[in-house]
């Protein structure tokens, strides 16, 4: 086997050594970017982001390069030392928390403002990115938040808890159509059995969390708390930040809606949403005949213009 080597220059991050190794032993191979993702089963452009260190490699992933590299093992020893969070200030910063949510065992949510992005329904997600650039881009994003949803959103899969601020259903995104879709949409995967959906209310609230936020339970027993300010993500698995943040987690569960409450609340916004709708829709229609009506006049009251008689 070939023995690596080192170049002194100075890496940016370990995620960047570990994407330098991953790209060592793939060229030794004898492999593209392409062939490597045809066996690895993912595309060229997943291996680009491991070997530039922008995307984190999941473990599976790891040992199977390990294996086809014929590694002995190195690939999956760096991986493990790596801080795969350290230093996320970029705009690809929720890459990381992606990667965790296609791992993890369970997620704990607390969202507040809008709705969160693994209970999305295509058309709200897709009202939500309408500001943020081509139709292509938009569709592109939109897929990419459903994609995260599919481990979730499926009977006995991870278990999703979900704690809404009243805000969430609330505020009107897209308009009462879309938010009709999502209403509908809620009720729908609340029944499933791994997925609980609470609702904390505006009133009877002494518990504040000032941002939304997401526990995660990793298979090797680690647990993250991800969360947002305006332009970075903030992983965290330091065992102190996490319990502050269960705790807070813990103590607004005890001042929300039971379930049932809580879908109760959600069929009230529905029907308020869907009584919107139609007023919308009547109004649409009144405004489309009105126009019509003053076409037909303008037509009938327009000027004569004179044609010219056959001759005899």
């Amino acid at each position: 086997m070939a023995h690596r080597r080192f170049k002194r220059e100075l890496t940016a991050s370990s995620a960047e050594l570990f994407g330098e190794e991953l790209r060592f032993y793939r060229e030794v191979a004898g492999f593209t970017q392409e062939e490597l993702g045809k066996l690895l089963h993912c595309s060229r452009t997943n291996i680009t982001r491991h070997e530039t260190g922008q995307r984190r490699m999941p473990p599976d992933l790891v040992e199977k390069a390990d294996e086809l590299l014929d590694t002995g093992g190195a690939l999956k020893r760096l991986w493990g030392k790596v801080d795969w969070n350290a230093g996320v200030e970029h705009p690809d910063w929720f890459q990381a928390h992606a990667d965790m949510d296609s791992e993890a065992l369970s997620a704990r949510v607390y969202q507040c403002g809008y709705m969160h992005g693994l209970l999305q329904c295509r058309e709200y997600a897709r009202a939500l990115f309408a500001a943020g650039g081509s139709a292509a881009l938009v569709e592109e994003r939109t897929t990419a938040r459903l994609a995260r949803q599919q481990r979730f959103l499926v009977q006995d899969g991870p278990l999703l808890l979900a704690v809404l601020d009243e805000s969430t259903i609330r505020t009107v995104l897209g308009g009462p159509e879309v938010m009709h879709r999502q209403m509908v949409h809620l009720l729908a995967i609340a029944e499933l059995t791994n997925v609980i959906i609470e609702i904390a209310p505006f009133a009877d609230r002494r518990t504040i969390i000032p941002t939304s936020m997401v526990l995660l339970e990793m298979p090797d027993g680690q647990n993250y708390v991800y969360s947002e300010s305006l332009d970075r993500g903030h992983p965290s698995n330091d065992p102190e930040v996490v319990a502050a943040h269960r705790r807070a987690y813990d103590r607004l569960r005890s001042e929300v809606l039971p379930a049932s409450n809580s879908l109760a609340l959600i069929r009230d916004a529905l029907e308020g949403y869907e009584d919107e709708a139609k007023r919308a829709r009547q109004s649409r229609l009144a405004e489309e005949q009105l126009q019509r009506s003053q076409r037909r006049r303008l037509h009938r009251g327009g000027p004569r213009i004179p044609r010219p008689r056959p001759r005899a």
